[in-house]
């Protein structure tokens, strides 16, 4: 960019609007896979109630999921997302340009801000677990030897890790780590079957150490410190199958 740029201020005399929103990643990545000029979605405006409701849906041909798991094929995408709509907050926002030139256009003026969120169903809780997983893997890489291993190994019955690992279980009865996607999956499926759970449960579900197990609940749980649910964990929003009580009480309102 030029120090002396130049900014095409015609969206002003324009007055033209436009809306802020913040969308998921995952959502982003697949608009990337749109062919040039492409229809990534649609989006619905409409009333209830007297209040407007915003919602955007994906387009059904980018809603597969490319990745390098064999079980990414069957994963979709959710194609709903409705808007959370918030307000400006008394901040003058503005959306600029700048084409192949030097110049920077500004395209209008924020008059609207809001959240695009996915409708949490099993879509949804399926890339969430498949996203968990991927975040905890190491990535592979392969390197090219310059002369052949000449090394023989023989086949061990019991290796000494294993006898090591074994011995401290019988000796001391502690509680070993296992795998973080170990975990996981026995938390969303302890989940599934009620909303609260105070960590001593948790411990006698999963077997794993307070700590270990409080470090991967600070991901994906809430410690409730207060109210009727005191000193137990829920799952956070994302990650939930169930609607939160604000959400039962304003469906009971409707």
């Amino acid at each position: 960019m030029a120090d002396k740029a130049q900014v095409n201020l015609t969206g002003v005399k324009q007055s033209n609007g436009v809306w802020l929103v913040k969308v998921p990643k995952y959502l982003s990545e697949q608009w990337d896979k749109a062919p040039e000029n492409g229809e990534v979605g649609k989006i619905t405006i409409g009333k209830k109630l007297g209040k407007t409701e915003v919602s955007f849906s994906l387009s059904e041909e980018l809603t597969a999921r490319a990745g390098a798991g064999e079980n990414d094929a069957s994963t979709q995408v959710p194609r709903e997302h409705p808007f959370t709509m918030h307000p400006a907050g008394g901040q003058t926002l503005a959306v600029f340009s700048q084409g192949n030139g030097d110049e920077i256009r500004l395209e209008g003026m924020v008059v609207h801000r809001a959240e695009c969120r996915p409708v949490v169903n099993d879509d949804y809780m399926r890339l969430k677990k498949l996203q968990l997983k991927e975040s905890t893997e190491h990535q592979r890489l392969s390197q090219q030897l310059e002369r052949a291993v000449t090394s023989n190994f023989k086949p061990r019955a019991e290796h000494d890790f294993n006898l090591e690992h074994n011995k401290k279980k019988k000796t001391d009865g502690k509680m070993v780590r296992a795998e973080r996607q170990v975990v996981l999956d026995m938390l969303f499926s302890a989940f599934e079957k009620h909303q609260y759970y105070n960590i001593k449960d948790l411990v006698d579900i999963t077997k794993q150490p307070v700590t270990h197990l409080k470090e991967i609940m600070r991901d994906i749980g809430v410690y409730n410190s207060k109210g009727a649910h005191k000193s137990t964990w829920e799952l956070k929003p994302e990650y939930r199958h169930y609607r939160s009580a604000e959400e039962e009480e304003e469906m009971q309102t409707l």
